[in-house]
């Protein structure tokens, strides 16, 4: 069969390579085009497209590049029409997919699904109309989110996490000692503070300043920045300093050996609780006033970080908006290093999160529920 895929940043690419990777095991001839990145490359396709060309955050940064994304979006709509495929499989990343989803579901029979639901729970609830309307099948990959669209009278497909599938495969075969990974990356023989800001400019504009301002009088241990995929490495030099290195494309490797981490809120907060590194959330953004409004009165939802999301309780602190100072930075980080009142409480925490999350297998799960409905919808 032939599968149309869209992703829209380097999480996406990565949860999205996987699946290519699952279809491929269950249907010997499936076929992939797509928007994506380096990884689904790797699997195989013709990329249409890459996210590194679509990834705009913020209303600002989004009106400044609309003629582009408009582009894109016409771009990606002829070729999925010119394309024919057996099925769309859209990836996270609502702002474009949701529209991709209803100009399909209105001009073909092509079926819509969605992997990595749109988190509708958290903001902009009124979506459920557009889902319920455009998407055929949804695949949760959050546990609470099959209550939530059953509220809805949306049924959905809980399929696992993929970051559980990611970070257990990486474990099996990562045998590099601390050492190692110091003397290949030229880093001093320290403990680790992960520093985690995000995948786009201006999370990192937002939030890595603060973080390192935080950090800089402590001198037992090195802070070593993730450089994200998208980004540049010119981008991160104003950040790297004294005391504060890069790695890129080491994100788990950094975490392996890491004794605490500072994180933006994302994906990576349930990956560092994946990793068992106690953690600090940080986000902070333009108008952060207006974001500690917003939260209290207009939020659907108790907290912004996976982990406690899916713990339904505070797990990890969370420092948004207003609440991102370096002073509580200083304060919840030293909680949770070695020592700290905080490090044990939060480690027994992520062992009940990775109990909920379930066994790995997401990846495989999705791909045979998705050829399932497939098959069922061709026969019928």
């Amino acid at each position: 069969m032939k599968y149309y895929l869209i992703v829209g940043e380097a999480s996406g690419d990565l949860h999205a390579s996987n699946l290519m990777k699952s279809l491929k095991k269950s249907d010997s001839d499936a076929e992939f085009r797509f928007f994506g990145g380096d990884l689904m490359k790797a699997v195989g396709g013709v990329c249409v497209k890459h996210y590194k060309e679509m990834a705009y955050m913020g209303f600002i940064p989004v009106l400044m590049h609309l003629r582009t994304i408009l582009k894109n979006m016409k771009l990606c709509q002829q070729d999925i029409i010119s394309w024919n495929p057996d099925v769309l499989i859209l990836v996270d990343y609502p702002g474009f997919n949701l529209d991709i989803a209803k100009y399909i579901k209105k001009q073909t029979k092509i079926p819509v699904y969605y992997y990595i639901s749109p988190k509708i729970w958290a903001w902009k609830e009124y979506r459920i109309k557009n889902i319920k309307r455009d998407v055929d099948e949804l695949f949760s990959i959050l546990p609470f989110e099959v209550n939530f669209f059953k509220g809805h009278h949306y049924p959905i497909h809980y399929v696992g996490n993929p970051s559980v599938d990611s970070v257990d495969a990486f474990k099996k075969d990562y045998v590099e000692s601390f050492v190692d990974f110091t003397s290949k990356n030229k880093l001093e023989n320290k403990s680790i503070i992960a520093l985690l800001a995000g995948s786009r400019k201006q999370e990192i504009h937002d939030n890595l300043p603060k973080m390192i301002d935080a950090v800089s009088t402590m001198k037992d241990c090195q802070f070593v920045i993730a450089g994200a995929p998208s980004i540049e490495s010119e981008y991160y030099a104003d950040y790297v300093k004294e005391g504060v290195h890069i790695v890129y494309g080491q994100t788990y490797e950094l975490l392996s050996h890491s004794i605490a981490a500072l994180v933006t809120s994302g994906t990576a907060t349930l990956e560092t609780a994946l990793f068992k590194v106690p953690q600090v959330v940080c986000y902070d953004m333009p108008l952060s006033w207006l974001m500690s409004f917003l939260r209290r009165f207009f939020l659907k939802v108790k907290y912004i970080s996976l982990v406690n999301l899916i713990a339904d309780k505070e797990v990890v602190k969370e420092l948004v908006a207003n609440d991102m100072k370096v002073a509580n930075i200083k304060k919840e980080l030293a909680s949770i290093l070695p020592g700290g009142d905080g490090r044990q409480t939060m480690l027994d925490d992520y062992q009940h999160i990775i109990q909920i999350l379930g066994a790995p297998g997401a990846s495989e799960r999705a791909a045979e529920k998705m050829i399932e409905c497939l098959k069922n919808r061709q026969s019928k």
